[in-house]
């Protein structure tokens, strides 16, 4: 749930620019290559996955180790835990679900989940589908410092905290704002999606999930655990920032559930983005309010359950429209140009949920360059 996708655009701008160019002198065949294989060789990655599409090429490669310690190398078949990614596939089944007239975004919180959002100045009567999409609810992530101790502190890997608990203790504390009056990323709003989903469907979203979207994509290496902390098969082992690095990849995902538990491959992620921004999982009126935006900053902007940065590019600043997930031991973004000409999806095996929380920095350097170098 921690890791709200934003990549720091601004303060990167000017390092981001001199390295692309570094990259491109040093690479010109392959700067998307070689600006991965810099993360890994100098930018405290133990390894990184990759899918770079450019028109109708497509190559998916690995730099260093999925495991430092077996030394298996890391490949495109690895799994890795996608966290906020996930958000797109929720919004997904959400404005689906409002195509087919079983809800509408306009409908209120109150209405579709009587009494599930209670807490010291909140509106439920006021807080709409869309707002919870786009990030305008007020609805925020849990306040408390301790939240996630029982993992980082006692190192209770298998600990178990469920979406209505984490609800429950996001509300103690009163909203960010009013209703539709702000903007902030809230992994919890996306939790009430989830639990919308369930009561309208009478389904586990999971089967919506599967039955939407993974089983007609044929998504067959992506799934969504609920509590259990093991991946399944080739995986990525995933790291923090403490020296020796602590390995984090058994990790219990049920505090994240809608907002970030799911897991997939590059491969796999890409053909979802893809099929999602290209319009193929949704109706026109309800593409229209995918990308119906709502600017968080100069440098992007939140859709329903997707975003854009602002990527400052040589020739200019470029939009680009995807998502990205940070977690324990784990970072990964997935973006593509508006037309969709060029995507890539990066999985990195390190990030430091105790940082985070602590508001330092959670990555060891920024994939940005990588990211400019394939979309640029």
């Amino acid at each position: 749930m921690r890791g709200t996708g934003k990549l720091a655009a601004g303060a990167l701008a000017g390092v981001l620019l001199a390295s692309v160019a570094a990259g491109t002198a040093a690479a010109a065949d392959d700067p998307v290559r070689a600006a991965v294989g810099h993360l890994v060789a100098e930018g405290g990655f133990p390894g990184a996955v990759a899918e770079v599409r450019d028109g109708e090429a497509v190559s998916r490669f690995g730099a260093g180790y999925a495991n430092p310690v077996t030394r298996e190398l890391a490949g495109p078949h690895h799994r890795f835990r996608i966290a906020s990614n996930t958000k797109a596939f929720v919004a997904a089944v959400v404005l689906r679900l409002a195509g087919e007239g079983a809800l509408s975004l306009d409908d209120t919180i109150e209405r579709r989940l009587p009494g599930v959002v209670r807490g010291p100045g909140y509106q439920p009567e006021k807080i709409t589908v869309r707002m919870l999409l786009n990030h305008t609810s007020g609805v925020h992530d849990p306040l408390d410092p301790h939240f996630f101790d029982p993992y980082l502190v006692r190192e209770d890997r298998a600990h178990v905290i469920t979406p209505s608990e984490v609800i429950r203790r996001s509300l103690v504390d009163p909203p960010s704002f009013a209703p539709g009056t702000g903007i902030e990323y809230s992994n919890t709003g996306f939790l009430v999606l989830g639990k919308v989903i369930e009561k309208v469907t009478h389904h586990d979203v999971r089967e919506e999930i599967q039955r939407r979207i993974l089983g007609p994509l044929g998504l067959e290496r992506t799934y969504f655990p609920v509590w259990s902390p093991f991946l399944r098969g080739p995986h990525l082992h995933g790291y923090d920032l403490s020296e020796p690095a602590k390995d984090m990849t058994v990790f219990s995902p049920s505090y994240d559930w809608t907002a970030g538990a799911m897991v997939s491959t590059v491969g796999e992620l890409a053909t979802f983005h893809r099929a999602l921004l290209a319009g193929r999982l949704l109706e026109p009126a309800q593409q229209a309010e995918l990308k119906r935006l709502v600017p968080h900053s100069e440098f992007g902007a939140y859709g329903a359950g997707v975003e854009t940065l602002n990527l400052p590019c040589p020739g200019g600043p470029k939009t680009v429209w995807g998502n990205t997930g940070a977690g324990p031991g784990f970072y990964s973004v997935s973006m593509s140009t508006e037309d969709g000409s060029k995507q890539i999806v990066l999985a990195l095996n390190v990030y430091d949920l105790a940082k985070e929380v602590a508001h330092e920095d959670s990555l060891p350097s920024s994939p940005l360059p990588a990211v400019a170098a394939a979309l640029c």
